[in-house]
């Protein structure tokens, strides 16, 4: 599990980073506000853990911009900003959680499996009329199912999450496969063409020598 963590407090984000790799979570830390969003466009976090008063680009401001342009990865505040009103306000922008400093580590690694969970037991995706169920890999159009492998799933995930992007076949594979079976850049394409086929439009636009973009119009 993937986790951006935005804290500027070197000290305070080397003892968080550490307690969370020992936990078995991949963390990317960042002190400054601008490196972490530049970091979150590049990559897929399944969680952000977000300081409000850091460098260049508040916490506030990261995840006003994220969710106004569909970004949905959860998200918790950590801030010593204690006041209602703050907590008010990171709610209201879209936050999952807000956990105010000082804290015990424990606790926050609580809430990130809480949140993680209710994610992916319950999580719907709307697009184009559509709704993905990625957890239990089917596509609900009306009456109509579309059943897909686990793979293909995953695969449409990362693409609906960065739709608007060109994604690379190794972006795809660096993002999606966490097994030791790594595909080749032919498999990938398999599996791009498997999706087409469940769709009456082209989602999937090829993009010549860098990879594909996937288009909702």
């Amino acid at each position: 599990m993937k986790i951006l963590l935005l804290e500027d407090d070197i000290v305070l984000q080397d003892i968080i980073e550490e307690f969370l790799s020992e936990n078995g979570y991949e963390v990317t830390s960042y002190f400054d506000g601008e490196k972490a969003l530049d970091a979150i466009g590049c990559n897929t976090y399944d969680m952000l853990l977000l300081d409000v008063n850091v460098p260049h680009i508040s916490g506030f401001e990261i995840l006003a911009y994220l969710r106004e342009i569909g970004n949905t990865t959860p998200t918790i505040y950590i801030t010593s900003l204690s006041s209602i009103d703050y907590l008010t306000k990171g709610f209201e922008l879209g936050a999952d959680d807000y956990l105010r400093k000082p804290f015990d580590l424990e606790e926050l690694n609580a809430r990130i499996k809480y949140i993680i969970k209710r994610y992916t037991l319950h999580e719907e995706i709307e697009f184009d009329g559509m709704t993905f169920v990625p957890k239990s890999h089917q596509i609900m159009v009306g009456d109509k199912v579309i059943e897909m492998r686990q793979k293909e799933a995953k695969v449409l995930e990362y693409f609906i999450r960065n739709k608007g992007k060109i994604i690379s076949c190794d972006e795809i594979i660096e993002n999606v496969w966490d097994d030791e079976s790594v595909p080749t850049h032919a498999t990938i394409r398999t599996y791009i063409k498997n999706l087409r086929k469940m769709f009456d439009k082209e989602y999937f636009e090829n993009i010549k020598g860098e990879g594909y973009r996937f288009n909702i119009l």
